[in-house]
């Protein structure tokens, strides 16, 4: 565009990203991934651009507008407001440098954490999974569509990826096990990143000719391993930055923000210069090493690169939603959703199974993770600027198949998997029990990060305004309501809750909601606490399980005294070290002694106490265990996980 053409280009820009901020509130108001809702805009806006293109283009622009900027818009209105003219010849470079800023910062929150809790089903979905995807799609196209064999496993090397745009929206308001989000995330992130080399170098083979299997694996190895050796230097450089170098002590974390950025940025430019689509690679490496090499500043990086993607997210879903042409999607006929149907509903569910193949995942898990695998913004982005090149070369056809068949596979998989993900995960009964706390005060909001931090779903019900708001700031769901109120407890999940605790300042209201917890809800625990040590004893003969905050206190200062040792590895519960009782639900541990028991425990891990009808005790190594013991475990956080996980507990 010529410089008069800024005047048509920021507007649109703007109100694009604008329209985008609305849509991602509106996902959140309603509870909804918001890819939902960008994607639907998307789909509006286009055909309306297109409408107000062609009427304008007929009557007429105005005469008083200058010669530069009627010439902008008479380019623009050429493909609709929202069309690839739109953005001057820059959409490639918008969407590549969209694409990199998303990537880096779903890699930045791959945690190795996270990654372990399900690392060998995770490793198979990104490889053996990966495969399965991609050559059942690919053969899928070919013999349903018609297509070549080159067009048709570029279309099944895209459509592997799910990607962090989808995947982590749907994971926002569906709270389901850390060990299944953990392979969703991984997946996600790693087959954005092969998806979309692996599609470079096949549209590359397709258009330069190449012809033999050596010269394609070395393509995809130059491109993969640019970007490896990009993104580690890159990482050293930000690492020794923010580690070692003064970046002003009045505002230091706004240049760390800055610098993690930049970095980003650099890292996909250097790599992409060097070979295209290196870059993913690229920032996908610095991202992932980034994220876990505990870096200064870490929580307001995390929060700054989470703004820039939603903006960046927003605009370029919407951008591209909007050049789709419905006829693209009619012209693939009913063999289209025939293709898509295996793909949603054959080969997912197959990778799903193989992959997770074992009892660390329930059936229902696997059901899950096999139907909630929407595709996101790899697929969109690179398909549709490998179609304007197809078509620029005179492939046409080929150029309206990828494009078609991508898109339609998102639409499919984004309205019926993440649109009802929810749904889904209710209906298969994978979303975690509800620990539901009233009171979004110090002593609640600690509390909820100490459930969180082990795995718990966490609910907090507050009324206070400032509350509410320091809570959601610290990443709670938070609620806002009486938690005195019978419909303000069903809507937090009072129906789907394990435990409701009252931690108010107020006895008064801690009673009510316990009392009111027990009588209404099939509640299996409900908790109160008593700030008046008077009301313990008025509280427990109401059947109401009680514990003092003057007590708690006093205990935690004698332990400090007596027994800091212990006291010091208590207050560091979940991190390091961690205590859980669970119920013997499992018949394989039924009439073994805990020295039996003990023999496949985890080696950080002991059975410290057993409980039975309500006696407790230190069980010795030939206890014999029933069902319905109450075990507890003490030791290491991921010995005791996976002790819990033996004795039936997920």
């Amino acid at each position: 565009m010529s410089a008069g053409g800024s005047s048509v280009l920021l507007p649109l820009v703007a109100a694009v990203i604008a329209i985008g901020v609305i849509a991602q509130v509106l996902a959140d108001r309603f509870q909804v991934p918001s890819v939902l809702f960008l994607i639907a805009t998307g789909l509006i806006l286009g055909p309306i651009s297109r409408l107000i293109a062609t009427t304008a283009g007929e009557g007429h622009l105005d005469p008083y507008v200058g010669a530069a900027v009627a010439d902008d818009l008479s380019t623009l209105l050429a493909g609709g407001i929202l069309g690839s003219n739109s953005f001057g010849g820059a959409l490639s470079a918008i969407v590549g440098l969209s694409v990199a800023i998303i990537v880096f910062e779903g890699a930045f929150h791959l945690k190795l954490g996270r990654i372990q809790e399900a690392p060998s089903e995770a490793v198979k979905l990104v490889t053996i999974g990966a495969a399965i995807s991609l050559i059942g799609t690919g053969l899928a196209v070919r013999f349903l569509l018609d297509a070549s064999w080159a067009v048709s496993f570029l279309i099944g090397s895209l459509l592997v990826a799910t990607g962090p745009t989808v995947i982590t929206p749907i994971l926002e308001v569906v709270a389901v096990r850390d060990r299944v989000a953990a392979a969703l995330e991984t997946e996600g992130i790693v087959n954005d990143v092969t998806a979309a080399i692996l599609a470079v170098v096949i549209f590359e083979a397709i258009v330069s000719d190449v012809g033999t299997v050596q010269e394609f694996l070395q393509l995809f190895a130059e491109r993969l391993g640019t970007g490896v050796v990009v993104g580690v230097l890159v990482t050293g450089l930000l690492y020794y930055s923010l580690q070692y170098v003064n970046l002003s002590p009045g505002n230091a974390p706004q240049n760390a923000r800055l610098l993690t950025l930049a970095g980003a940025v650099v890292a996909y430019g250097a790599a992409d210069a060097i070979y295209s689509e290196a870059g993913v690679a690229a920032v996908a490496t610095a991202g992932f090493l980034l994220g876990n090499a505990d870096v200064p500043y870490e929580e307001e990086i995390e929060a700054f690169k989470g703004d820039i993607t939603l903006l960046v997210l927003s605009f370029v879903f919407i951008a591209l939603a909007a050049l789709l042409e419905f006829e693209f999607l009619l012209n693939l006929g009913p063999e289209g959703l025939l293709v898509v149907a295996i793909i949603a509903l054959v080969l997912r569910p197959l990778l799903v199974f193989v992959s997770s193949s074992g009892d660390r995942f329930t059936r229902g898990e696997k059901l899950f993770v096999s139907f909630v695998g929407p595709r996101g913004i790899i697929p969109a982005s690179v398909a549709t600027l490998f179609a304007i090149q197809l078509r620029d070369q005179g492939m046409v056809a080929a150029g309206d198949t990828l494009v078609g068949t991508v898109f339609l596979v998102i639409l499919v998989t984004v309205v019926f998997e993440a649109g009802f993900a929810r749904q889904i995960a209710e209906f298969l009964n994978v979303i975690p029990m509800r620990i539901i706390i009233i009171g979004g005060g110090r002593v609640g909001r600690a509390l909820a990060t100490r459930l969180a931090e082990r795995g718990e779903n966490v609910v907090i019900v507050e009324n206070d305004p400032t509350m509410v708001e320091q809570a959601r700031n610290q990443g709670f769901t938070v609620h806002k309501g009486d938690g005195t109120d019978t419909d303000v407890l069903r809507s937090a999940g009072a129906e789907n809750a394990s435990r409701i605790i009252a931690a108010t300042g107020d006895d008064d209201v801690n009673l009510l909601v316990a009392q009111l917890s027990s009588s209404t809800f099939e509640i299996e625990e409900v908790i109160a606490r008593a700030n008046n040590p008077d009301n313990v004893e008025a509280f427990e003969e109401l059947g109401v399980r009680t514990i003092s905050a003057s007590d708690a206190t006093a205990w935690a200062i004698d332990n400090a005294i007596e027994r800091p040792a212990l006291a010091e590895w208590m207050t560091q519960l979940g991190e390091e070290g961690d205590v859980q009782e669970v119920e013997v639900t499992s018949d394989d541990l039924v009439g073994r002694t805990v020295r039996e028991i003990g023999q496949e425990l985890p080696e950080g891990c002991l059975i410290a106490l057993a409980t039975r009808d309500g006696e407790t005790r230190m069980p010795g190594p030939d206890f014999t265990v029933q069902m319905g013991d109450h075990l507890t475990f003490l030791g290491r956080t991921e010995d005791v996980r996976e002790a819990m996980s033996i004795c039936g507990r997920a």
